[in-house]
């Protein structure tokens, strides 16, 4: 059970997030249970980018599996570790790849999410900016008992700055970035608010033409469909220079690049999935994470699929001798094990407590009937390959309701009631590949 009691709005947003089939961005300690391989292995990453290394892996599993789930879990993780986290779900309007912004939308999604320990929620650009800022000007001072006032403070700051941003020049784009960033500094200690906001706009990848960039800014290039990611792996190196450990970017929901009907637009978007993975696994990439999830077909089905790309399924399919139970958690995808019945059941108790805690009342179940709801739950035909962690929680969320709305409520007959069933909602039903896009299949 959970020993310390969680505030109201962390109950609420955890409820209400669950009862509407979406992942919390908050308040996943107190609901978190089992996943302790995948944790542990993904956080061993963690440590190896924040000593300058990268990583790329990819959650697998089934709908309502827990992928979102595993993702949220690491974010909260990484961000206590003073990690910047990126991350976006991709859609028919935000892809890795496209030909009509589609990339481009997906950095922008990222950058507008861009989350801090401090800044949870997102939106914390302006803050990293700020910070790095505070960071530069107390480093100068330190090393030079100079105050800002000293007029030979910005000829250190210059020297400064021009050490700082030497070896982003070497890589790719790095000198416009590394320009914007100097922009960014003389704005914050000259007061010029829009200049400030003229080099954010740059940042956030809102520059529509290099002409207005020019004119604006005197920077050469902007952020584009085509290499929006080479500049994540440029703010990943200023990262660490503002004083965090790393960036990690969370990227779910790669089935819609596998809902993709033309073939070759799917292979653009694999493509740039393989320049991503080949970099971190290179060197190319420094103190930046990449994790991608998708469900199993999205990934291994070889005629849609990212296995559907020679290049990437060789690299990411598993071996001979992993299967289930046996995993191999450092192999660059981790199929998500089902969670085991014991594990639900601490789940349900700790939903209880959250439930409890929002709406202030005592709650009458007992751990004897969080087992009976489990047995019923697990006790259907099918339930011991087809069952999901989404559809147990909404059961029991509902379950929760009912008996605090109408307490008179017969616990014992409810459970046993023919009613008392979850039934997948049409959004759901859509969302399966085969029903949606059976017209695109070969």
């Amino acid at each position: 059970m959970t020993e310390r009691k969680a505030p109201k709005r962390i109950a609420a947003a955890v409820i209400n997030s669950l009862k509407g089939g979406v992942v919390p961005r908050i308040g996943l300690p107190y609901i978190t249970v089992g996943r302790k391989n995948e944790i542990a292995a993904l956080l061993n990453d963690v440590e190896i980018i924040s000593e300058g290394g990268a990583s790329c892996r990819f959650i697998v599993g089934k709908y309502g599996s827990g992928k979102s789930f595993m993702l949220q879990t690491i974010r909260t993780y990484v961000m206590d570790r003073n990690f910047v986290v990126a991350d976006a779900d991709l859609s028919p309007e935000r892809r890795l790849q496209g030909s009509h912004g589609q990339g481009l939308a997906t950095y922008r999604e990222l950058i507008r999410n861009l989350s801090t320990r401090t800044r949870p929620e997102g939106g914390a650009l302006m803050l990293v900016m700020d910070r790095w800022v505070q960071a530069l000007n107390q480093e100068i001072r330190n090393e030079t008992g100079l105050q800002e006032n000293d007029p030979a403070f910005a000829e250190a700051a210059y020297q400064k700055l021009n050490q700082m941003t030497h070896a982003m020049n070497e890589l790719v784009h790095g000198y416009d970035f590394a320009s914007v960033l100097k922009i960014y500094y003389s704005a914050v200690m000259e007061e010029d608010e829009e200049k400030k906001a003229l080099a954010v706009k740059w940042l956030r990848g809102e520059y529509n033409t290099r002409t207005e960039a020019k004119n604006e800014l005197n920077v050469r290039s902007i952020i584009s469909d085509d290499d929006w990611y080479d500049y994540l792996k440029l703010f990943a190196a200023f990262l660490k220079h503002a004083g965090y450990s790393g960036m990690m970017i969370l990227i779910d929901e790669l089935v819609n690049i596998y809902k993709i009907p033309n073939s070759i637009t799917r292979q653009y978007n694999y493509e740039k999935i393989l320049t991503m993975y080949n970099d971190t696994m290179q060197g190319k990439a420094q103190y930046l994470g990449i994790l991608m999830s998708g469900t199993p077909q999205a990934v291994e089905d070889r005629r849609r699929g990212i296995y559907s790309y020679e290049a990437l399924r060789s690299r990411l399919a598993e071996g001979r001798f992993a299967r289930q139970g046996t995993r191999d958690m450092l192999a660059p995808v981790i199929h998500l094990e089902p969670l085991s019945a014991e594990e639900m059941l601490v789940l349900v108790g700790k939903l209880a407590e959250l439930h409890e805690r929002l709406y202030d009342y005592e709650c009458r179940l007992t751990d004897e009937d969080y087992a009976a709801f489990i047995r019923i739950e697990y006790g259907r035909i099918g339930a011991d390959s087809a069952i999901t962690p989404r559809e147990v929680i909404r059961d029991f969320i509902e379950l929760l309701d009912i008996l605090y709305q109408h307490p008179e409520t017969d616990l014992e007959a409810l459970l046993q009631s023919d009613e008392f069933t979850y039934a997948k909602s049409l959004l759901e039903a859509q969302d399966e590949p085969d029903a949606q896009f059976a017209e695109f299949r070969l």
